[in-house]
């Protein structure tokens, strides 16, 4: 990291102006550094593509840090599970990194506990769960995925021939089946993705739940839109048409439990619109990274759509893609 030393006159400092160009100085300092250090890749600031060793399989993880005033550094991060968790504080002390943040769903008062190195533009480190497991990590910083053109459409895919599971995988013990046309999952079990993969594209799925259940859509295996029994609530980024933990919907536009519901999905980059149920909710939203749940962090990369089944009842039909050629 760059490291300035700064010789101030004594008298200088005495004056009655001494706070507001201490202040100054210390911004303008600041400013100075951060670009500095940007210029040679050696900022830890951004967003980061993190990937857990836990030995019999590597789980996605995802970070963001960004400075807030004169020495504040906070953040935004995502585990194995979950949606996206701020940090009130990032610690950062030469080329290392750590900060801690309660448990999300574990029934435990241990906090989370990351702590990392910062060298040769990548981060690596340690991570403590809240079940006071230890693992491994390394992060690689998070493409940009800007478009410089404007996508050119395909013609449309039928991901779903309504008849078997042809192009499709079960991702553990297959509890899904087909029947009369739709893709089912009668309870919790496996997630189900496309065997093929995709990188912008346009997308029609139709859905339908029962009460109380919970299901969602990944884009490229990484970004889950919510699928779930919202209708009279409040729009958030937990509840149906949301990029969940990211971005809330416009409004609120569930159907009832047992109807058939519907998503227009367009992803070009990171910029994703959706349409609930014909009504525009999501326009042009940036996702910043991987949600909870994701199949991998590797964001520069193309990925199926996966549908999640670990979460209730859920039923799927009409699934159609436009990919981007």
């Amino acid at each position: 990291m760059v490291k300035f030393k700064l010789n101030l006159n004594p008298e200088l400092m005495k004056n009655t102006y001494k706070q507001p160009f201490k202040i100054i100085l210390g911004l303008a300092i600041l400013f100075l550094q951060l670009n500095l250090m940007a210029m040679e890749g050696e900022t830890v600031e951004g967003r980061w593509d993190i990937t857990v060793d836990k030995g019999d399989k590597k789980v996605p993880s995802w970070l963001e840090i960004n400075h807030s005033g004169l020495k504040t550094f906070t953040g935004f991060f995502v585990g194995e599970g979950g949606s996206a968790r701020p940090i009130s504080k990032v610690h950062i002390e030469g080329n290392t990194i750590s900060f801690s943040i309660p448990p999300q769903w574990e029934n435990t008062e241990m906090d989370l506990v990351l702590m990392g190195t910062f060298e040769n533009g990548k981060l690596s480190g340690t991570i403590r769960t809240p079940k006071g497991e230890k693992f491994n990590w390394v992060g690689v910083r998070a493409p940009k995925l800007w478009r410089e053109k404007e996508a050119v459409w395909g013609k449309p895919m039928n991901l779903f021939n309504g008849k078997d599971f042809s192009g499709w995988q079960a991702l553990g013990n297959n509890q899904w089946i087909v029947e009369q046309g739709v893709l089912k999952s009668p309870k919790s079990g496996a997630n189900i993705r496309t065997q093929q993969t995709f990188t912008d594209f346009k997308l029609h799925i139709e859905f339908r739940y029962p009460a109380g259940s919970n299901s969602g859509v990944y884009l490229r295996g990484r970004y889950e839109v919510q699928v779930s029994d919202s209708k009279g609530m409040e729009p958030s980024k937990d509840q149906l048409g949301a990029l969940y933990g990211f971005i809330k919907p416009l409004e609120m536009v569930a159907k009832a439990p047992g109807e058939w519901q519907s998503y227009d999905i367009t992803l070009v980059g990171r910029l994703v619109t959706v349409e609930a149920n014909g009504k525009k909710i999501i326009h042009l939203q940036e996702i910043p990274g991987i949600t909870g749940g994701a199949l991998d962090s590797h964001e520069g990369e193309s990925g199926p759509i996966m549908i999640q089944g670990d979460h209730g009842p859920v039923e799927y039909r009409n699934i159609v893609i436009r990919p981007a050629l």
